[in-house]
C-alpha cells in the first residue's frame, strides 16, 4: 500500500528552515512513497516549495507533489500536482507538461469523471472523522469506488492509526493520503 505525505504548515511551520527540519523529522523515521507540499497560506509558495522538493529529493522521495499549480510544480521540477476538486478544467494542461496527477474526488462521479479527463490518480476522501472535512465516506463506499474505476486510489481522510491503514487495504485502495499520520514528533 503506497503512502502519501500531506504537509500543512500548522505543523510544518511557514519558512524553508522549519519546513526542512520538520521534513527531516518525518524522513528518519519513514519515506513516504509520494510527499505533496500544500499551503494554501503562504505569500512565497515557490521558495517553500523548492525547499519542500529538494529535502524531499535528498531522502529519495519517489514522487514529489505541489498542491493545486501545476505551472509551477512544472517549472520546479515536481514530478507531479494534486488538483483539487475545483480543478477538473487542469487535468489536460497538467497531464500536457508531463506531469503525474492526482485529483481530490469526494464523490463516485467526481472520480469517474477525473478518470474520464485524464487523471493518474484520485485521492478519494473523507474516508474516516477528518476535522472540518464532513460526513465519512466510510470502508464501504471506498471499496466501492475502487471497484468502480481504473485509476489508483488514494484514501484521504482522517487516517492516523495503522488500524486504519489495515482497514483501508483490505478495500483494494492502492494507498492512503495523510497529514495527521506523518506528523514530526519533538
Amino acid at each position: 500500500m503506497k503512502r502519501y505525505l500531506i504537509t500543512d504548515p500548522s505543523f510544518y511551520g511557514a519558512t524553508p528552515e522549519s519546513l526542512g527540519e520538520s521534513l527531516k523529522a518525518v524522513f528518519s523515521r519513514t519515506i513516504p512513497d509520494f510527499a505533496l507540499f500544500r499551503d494554501k497560506q503562504t505569500f512565497d509558495y515557490s521558495t517553500l516549495a523548492r525547499g519542500f522538493i529538494d529535502v524531499c529529493r535528498r531522502h529519495h522521495v519517489p514522487m514529489v507533489m505541489l498542491h493545486g499549480d501545476y505551472t509551477a510544480a512544472k517549472a520546479l521540477g515536481a514530478d507531479g500536482v494534486h488538483l483539487t476538486s475545483a480543478q477538473f478544467d487542469a487535468i489536460g494542461e497538467a497531464k500536457s507538461l508531463g506531469l503525474y496527477v492526482i485529483v481530490s474526488t469526494h464523490t463516485h462521479d467526481e472520480a469517474l469523471n477525473a478518470q474520464k479527463l485524464g487523471a493518474d490518480a484520485v485521492a478519494y476522501s473523507p474516508i474516516f472523522p477528518s476535522p472540518g472535512k464532513g460526513e465519512p465516506k466510510g470502508l464501504e463506499d471506498l471499496k466501492e469506488i475502487v471497484a468502480k474505476i481504473d485509476i489508483p486510489v488514494f484514501a484521504l481522510g482522517g487516517i492516523v492509526t495503522e488500524a486504519q491503514i489495515d482497514a483501508v487495504e483490505t478495500t483494494g485502495a492502492y494507498g492512503f493520503a495523510s497529514i495527521r499520520y506523518f506528523l514530526p514528533t519533538e
